[in-house]
This record gives structure tokens, C-alpha cells and sequence, in this order.
């Protein structure tokens, strides 16, 4: 879904709204191969036209496949995010006088391309690490021969218990430290 600048000029007065579902599930697929599907993304939203800029806002509504992070299985991940972007001319954005806060997109071709903004917010709300249910209440973390998977307390606990010096062994560390006395 594509909107030319000439074509939003005639929205000055009202906002355009729109609603659609969009099939992004092959494109995401071929830019990240982490993600193994999309479902078609529904998004509805409304895009104004003011004075020197752009601004689109919209919510979009999706399923996303990725693989565990622990076991490489896939798992759905539903996504439900709101989208505020502002879009400016080259010109616009050069006859700013003061600086903006928050980000402003520049429009290169003169059109506002409303696919490539999901495509961009989907992957960005993808989290580093996704577990499945099953992972998420299991307490057993995967194990293999000569190596197994511990919790990160589990290895403060046990990187504390490696460091305390073994009683047997506290005559030996005194020796030690007198002979470096007497030197």
C-alpha cells in the first residue's frame, strides 16, 4: 500500500483511514531467516497531512513464527503494536530551523510506502530470545553428553562454592603467605 505525495494533498482537511490486510509473510522470510512465517498482517490507521510533515499511525495485528531459542522448535509469537511515524519531504526537512526529538523518516521517491514500515516495526518487535510454553514452565534446561545448560543463579552459586577455599587446604594458603613474609 503505497500513498504519492500528489495523492495526499488532497487529505489536507481530514485524515485518509485505512484498513487492510497485508501478506508480508514472503519478503520478512527472504530479509531475516530467523523468521520462519508470518501470518497476513491486519492494519488499520489513519494517515494526516499537515503542514510540514506526515504522520502516520496504525496498529497492526499478526501472528510471527520463530524458532526457540532453547530448542530451535517453532513457536508463534502474536504481535499487536501501535505505529507512530512522521514522514517529511527532502525540503521539509532541510527548511527545519530547530531540532525534533523523535525520528523523522525522509521521503526519497515521493511516496510513503506503508508495507516497508510493517516490514521495519515487525522485525523490531521480534525479541532477541522466544521460548514455547512448555519451556517457559519446565525447569529442566536441555542437557547433552559432556554438556548441559545452567540458569545463570546456578553458576553464581557454583562459581561462590569454587571460590571459598577448602578447609583441608587453609593450613596450605597460611604456609604461603609466611613465606612470603619472611622474604
Amino acid at each position: 500500500m503505497k500513498w504519492s505525495i500528489g495523492e495526499l494533498r488532497r487529505y489536507k482537511e481530514e485524515a485518509l483511514n485505512f484498513s487492510e490486510t497485508i501478506d508480508v509473510n514472503e519478503t520478512l522470510t527472504r530479509r531475516d531467516n530467523e523468521v520462519l512465517a508470518v501470518a497476513p498482517v491486519a492494519v488499520e490507521g489513519i494517515l494526516s497531512v499537515g503542514k510540514n510533515e506526515y504522520i502516520l499511525h496504525y496498529r497492526l495485528k499478526t501472528v510471527v513464527t520463530v524458532p526457540s531459542a532453547r530448542s530451535l522448535e517453532p513457536v508463534d509469537l502474536p504481535l499487536d503494536l501501535s505505529v507512530d511515524e512522521v514522514f517529511m519531504t527532502r525540503e521539509q526537512w532541510s527548511s527545519l530551523e530547530d531540532e525534533r526529538d523523535e525520528e523523522i523518516l525522509v521521503i526519497d521517491n515521493d511516496t510513503i510506502d506503508l508495507t516497508d514500515s510493517i516490514e521495519d516495526n515487525i522485525l523490531l518487535a521480534i525479541p532477541m530470545q522466544v521460548f514455547s510454553e512448555e519451556e517457559l514452565q519446565s525447569k529442566d534446561l536441555p542437557k547433552g553428553n559432556d554438556w548441559v545448560v545452567v540458569s545463570e543463579e546456578e553458576y553464581l552459586q557454583k562459581k561462590e562454592s569454587a571460590e571459598t577455599i577448602d578447609p583441608r587446604l587453609a593450613k596450605l594458603s597460611e604456609l604461603f603467605n609466611e613465606s612470603e613474609d619472611n622474604e
